[in-house]
């Protein structure tokens, strides 16, 4: 999908120094990006317009855009200008909203609600398993898991979110023609083709350049009712979602964990300083004052008695890792009600569950429970 004077859009989105904010008030001023373009240099000289930026007007190179115009051009591939009737409405309300939105997959999914969960790169197997369990039952309750698909929390989120066949949008800090981090190449394909969002405010063939990844972070929080921290350090890129979070009046939540981990020092500073500290995703429901309806597991026919589920038969198991198996037989269950069964305190549950995860034995089924493939 194509705004119209996409063109335009783009050849103002190059000009050198203009940031969203100089962008929207260009707009703002001269009514559209065409307007802005022809107006002339007495018209630019009258507001103070830096030398270069009247340079660039003049002598535009119109193939700059070339490569942003042949990407449109491709299945699935999307241009959302701030005018545009499916631009977000979340983010378009924010200072430094981005002028354009490149997209690919499913667009209208922006408009959709949404919880950002972000976190350290490097988390625990608690962590990362957390990260899981939010995100899926997140998306048991008919939310979008927002991300930047970095390694750790960024990626488990977008795997749980997938794990529950749910939607989920990744906001990159490049052009959407190449992946980073590379080796969630599959990650980003699993995305686009289960329906959910690749997006970017860079034109196609940005490069890998650290001061945008921060910059990104302000459209996780923008298209977000909420952002979920787990497991952030005192230096953690996690915090930048956090600051824009709280300019833009979204919700801060927080997962705690262990006073002795560091891995969890700017999570814990977090909650000091207001954020709302979770345990589950009710906490989150009761904050943003939306009720769901608890999910209806189907009943056994009376008519019908169940049928016996054989025990699984696996070789190389040790003893604790068959009990929970053994426990998943009949009923899936949650971690809590495995640390009751097991008498097993639950990091050792949240690991073993994600060995035989990994292992294909069993999986995550409705309302987060986990049960045997």
């Amino acid at each position: 999908m194509k705004s119209e004077n996409l063109e335009y859009w783009l050849a103002l989105l190059y000009a050198p120094g203009i940031g969203p904010v100089n962008f929207n008030r260009l707009i703002k001023h001269f009514g559209n990006p065409q307007n802005v373009l022809t107006a002339g240099r007495e018209e630019w000289q009258a507001i103070k317009m830096k030398a270069n930026l009247i340079k660039y007007l003049e002598n535009i190179d119109w193939q700059i855009i070339e490569s942003d115009m042949q990407w449109l051009e491709q299945p699935d591939n999307h241009a959302l200008t701030l005018e545009h009737s499916d631009y977000p409405s979340m983010l378009r309300t924010i200072d430094d909203a981005p002028p354009i939105l490149f997209v690919h997959g499913d667009y209208k999914l922006l408009s959709t609600q949404q919880i950002a969960i972000v976190g350290t790169r490097k988390p625990s197997k608690e962590g990362e398993t957390a990260a899981m369990e939010f995100a899926t039952n997140l998306s048991y309750q008919g939310f979008t898991i927002t991300s930047g698909m970095a390694y750790g929390i960024d990626g488990a989120s977008h795997v749980g979110a997938l794990n529950a066949n749910g939607k989920t949008i990744a906001v990159a800090g490049t052009g959407l023609d190449r992946v980073y981090p590379p080796r969630h190449r599959e990650l980003a394909h699993n995305i686009a083709k289960n329906g959910g969002a690749l997006i970017s405010e860079l034109p196609i063939g940005t490069t890998v350049k650290r001061q945008n990844f921060p910059i990104r972070s302000r459209i996780v929080s923008g298209l977000s009712l909420g952002v979920l921290v787990i497991e952030a350090p005192n230096k953690s890129g996690a915090l930048y979602t956090v600051q824009h979070a709280l300019k833009q009046g979204r919700e801060v939540f927080v997962t705690p964990g262990s006073i002795y981990s560091p891995s969890v020092r700017g999570s814990h500073r977090l909650i000091k300083e207001g954020a709302k500290l979770v345990e589950n995703i009710a906490d989150i429901l009761e904050e943003l004052h939306i009720y769901r309806p608890p999910i209806a597991v189907p009943a056994t026919s009376p008519m019908m008695p169940p049928k016996p589920v054989p025990k699984p038969e696996v070789k190389n198991l040790d003893n604790e890792h068959q009990l929970i198996l053994d426990h998943l037989v009949t009923n899936p269950n949650s971690i809590d009600g495995l640390v009751e069964l097991s008498g097993l305190d639950v990091s050792k549950i949240s690991s073993i569950l994600l060995m035989l995860e990994l292992q294909g034995l069993i999986t995550i089924k409705s309302g987060g429970l986990y049960g045997l493939k």
